[in-house]
């Protein structure tokens, strides 16, 4: 051709080229060809307009569903959306196999693409070449949707910033696999470096702390929020001269540089650095791209769960107290563990307050040292419940301050819980709301509630008396390693009722012996209810040697192992609950070797005649170990007639004093039941219809010993069973 002449028309060119032209637009479902396109597709050589539907009938479906994810990705990055199309005839044979290029565009307003491209008819690609395996294939589209699948499961599962990092440097991608990687965040207008994989600690320094108007390829993705490819180093160099000096170094030969969005804002960049050429087709652009997604997602979670748990630490960090300095003559311990998942905060909270009277100064000098356990759990695992638990933490401190008896600690604590809770976040003790707030009648109740023990301490003499809003009882592992509950008087939940009452029960802590307090997380984490989990916790505390705080982390290691660990519990429950845990231990007096006795001591008034199921169940607790069922039976039953006996024919409160002692295998339990009525019991014959008179015969007939002995003032009932072997 001579200069001057005209050009040729396009068309004529490429219809010499063998290249067809081709117009689609999806908001119509048209598809105009010109006669040489119509010939690739199998159809008369003319120009003809097509519907979708025509068109999608030639082609081989597998590849008819990759242009449409090649065609998004395309308009997605502003690119050219090329494929391999397989052109099927009427009896679904491959008659040829074309290359597609094209320029998408798209309408936001129609919601619809519009594209112009070319048609070109290709060699079939030779399986195994790399033509091959940038083709469009089958067994190729399995491989990239199970990486797909693995890649999204992990990095679901990732719950940290370096766990989702460790995740992206051991993905495997389908056919080609970088070598390099790195994540990249931005801080105001700076790109610095969140991790990287393949590259020597130190090699990142000179991208720390980039402007984001750097020529460089991962400020432009983030200041442009389309992906940059690179597929040769010449091209690298062609593009960003300026920083190709810093990728030179690690002698790569294609790079990819790809957006971390999160609903529509550019959080970073996602590099992927190999040491072999790349082409990027479109298919792997496609897998780039959907990695990144998925990894701009897991970064985002990671990144807020670190927020809220570092927020949630700090909050319960600071509400949490320190047990302080020694108590003279005691141990101790203390442990908290929030729930496993959310903000890892809740309602839980253990607190150690000096009463009144009590040395200001270190515990160490010498002085009454009086002082209060509470052991408390506001109902929820969220912010609301951590801010319900720090303020009833303080009123508690400030009613116990005041020198106010357990029982009216507790009334008072109760009052002021219900205020707060009626009045949103107003509170007060006295049950009103505060300023109304612009809520109105509208306004949901915050139907809360806290359980809570509260016990004051004398350590001179271990006296404790005990007041209990609900929580569970406190537990006694004695000076021979018995563990038993010790039951207390106890009332409603803190905040139901502001007029609700709490008695309290005083008993002592005995040289030797180790009084547990906790939250009910303690006993049910692990899928265990408060009978299993009693059970378990009952054998790790009996069975350990340890002191005091060697005790408190093999309780906590024990619960947080799996669910079979100790006693397995009911499937039915599998949730996680904070746990606090709160041992008290009161020193060995030294003059003795441990004790081979156990006893528990109780009282049984005649207005409350339903202690006489506690009294049974304090039985039972004490002869937890005692290898014949039949003699445990019997003695529930005798201590039941016993106890009736004195509610029935006297005017008098009756006191129980059961006890254990011996050598396991030769021991000897005594009961005795003492009241102050001055009649003697004596053994009667009843008739087969009498309904009384019977409680002697029983006795004889089923304790071992038995007897009567007068007070003075009064008299006692005792009996006594052996094990079998000291019977034999």
């Amino acid at each position: 051709m001579r200069t001057g002449e005209r050009l040729p028309a396009v068309g004529d060119v490429l219809a010499s080229l063998a290249t067809g032209m081709w117009h689609w637009d999806t908001a119509t479902d048209l598809v105009s060809v010109d006669a040489e396109a119509a010939r690739l597709l199998g159809l008369p050589p003319e120009k003809t307009t097509l519907t979708e539907a025509q068109v999608r009938a030639r082609l081989h479906p597998v590849d008819w569903n990759e242009i449409t994810g090649v065609v998004q990705l395309a308009a997605a990055e502003d690119s050219l959306a090329e494929v391999r199309i397989r052109i099927m005839d009427e009896h679904n044979r491959i008659i040829r196999v074309v290359r597609s290029r094209s320029k998408p565009a798209f309408d936001a307003r129609k919601r619809a693409y519009k594209l112009i491209g070319t048609l070109q008819e290709v060699a079939e690609p030779t399986p195994g070449s790399p033509a091959g395996r940038r083709a469009v294939t089958g067994d190729w589209r399995r491989s990239r949707e199970a990486f797909l699948l693995d890649a999204g499961r992990a990095l679901a599962e990732a719950r940290s910033t370096a766990e989702v990092l460790r995740v992206a440097a051991g993905l495997s991608m389908p056919g080609f696999s970088p070598d390099g990687l790195a994540v990249f965040g931005v801080q105001g207008d700076r790109l610095t470096i969140i991790g990287h994989h393949g590259q020597r600690p130190g090699d990142e320094a000179p991208f720390l702390n980039m402007a984001l108007e750097t020529d460089y390829p991962a400020a432009e993705v983030v200041r442009r929020g389309r992906a940059v490819y690179l597929s040769s180093p010449g091209q690298y160099q062609a593009r960003y001269p300026l920083t190709w000096p810093l990728a030179e170094r690690f002698h790569r030969h294609s790079w990819a540089f790809l957006p971390l969005t999160v609903a529509g804002r550019t959080m970073g960049a996602w590099l992927a650095a190999f040491t072999y050429p790349v082409a990027f087709t479109p298919d792997e652009r496609s897998v780039l791209t959907t990695v990144a997604r998925m990894l701009a997602q897991a970064l985002s979670r990671a990144g807020t769960a670190e927020s809220e748990r570092e927020l949630s630490e700090g909050l319960q960090r600071a509400m949490m107290p320190t047990l302080g300095p020694e108590v003279p003559g005691m141990d101790i311990a203390a442990r908290y563990v929030p729930t496993g998942g959310g903000l890892q905060v809740g309602g839980d909270w253990y607190d150690m307050i000096p009463l009144p009277g009590a040395t200001s100064r270190s515990r160490t000098s010498t002085g009454s040292g009086r002082f209060a356990l509470v052991m408390g759990d506001v109902q929820g695992h969220d912010v609301r419940a951590a801010g319900l638990m720090g303020q009833l933490r303080i009123a508690l401190r400030a009613y116990a301050s005041e020198g106010h008896r357990p029982d009216a600690v507790l009334s008072r604590a109760s009052r002021f819980l219900h205020g707060v809770l009626s009045a949103g976040d107003g509170g007060g003790d006295d049950g009103h709301g505060g300023d109304g707030g612009d809520g109105g009648d509208d306004e949901v109740p915050d139907l809360r509630f806290a359980t809570c023990l509260y016990a004051e301490v004398d350590p001179r003499t271990g006296v404790l008396e005990v007041a209990r809003a609900g929580h569970p009882d406190p537990v006694i592992r004695m000076a021979d390693g018995t563990v038993l509950q010790r039951l207390t008087a106890g009332g409603l939940p803190l905040g139901i009722d502001p007029d609700s009452d709490y008695p309290t029960t005083r008993f002592t802590l005995e040289p030797g012996e180790t009084m547990m307090i906790c939250t009910d997380g303690l006993i049910e984490t692990g899928g265990h209810d408060l009978d299993t989990g009693w059970q378990r916790i009952r054998t790790i505390l009996e069975r350990h040697g340890g002191d005091t705080e060697e005790l408190a982390d093999a309780l906590v290691q024990a619960v947080h192992g799996p669910s079979s660990h100790h006693t397995t519990g009911p499937l039915a429950d599998r949730r996680e609950d904070d746990i606090a845990v709160l041992l008290l231990g009161r020193h060995r007096d030294g003059r003795a070797a441990r004790p081979r006795l156990r006893h528990t001591l109780m009282t049984v008034a005649q207005a409350e005649p339903e202690r006489i199921s506690v009294a049974r169940r304090q039985l039972r607790e004490l002869l937890h170990d005692w290898p014949d069922e039949e003699q445990v039976d019997s003695a529930v039953l005798l201590l039941s007639e016993t106890l009736a006996n004195v509610l029935l024919h006297t005017d008098a409160d009756a006191l129980v004093l059961a006890e254990v002692s011996g050598e396991k295998g030769e021991r000897r339990l005594r009961v005795e039941v003492t009241d102050a009525g001055d009649d003697l019991p004596h053994k009667r014959r009843p008739g087969e219809l009498a309904s009384s008179g019977r409680g002697l015969v029983l006795i004889e007939l089923l304790a071992d010993a038995w007897g009567v002995v007068p007070r003075g003032k009064g008299k006692s009932i005792w009996f006594e069973l052996y094990e079998p072997s000291a019977a034999g």
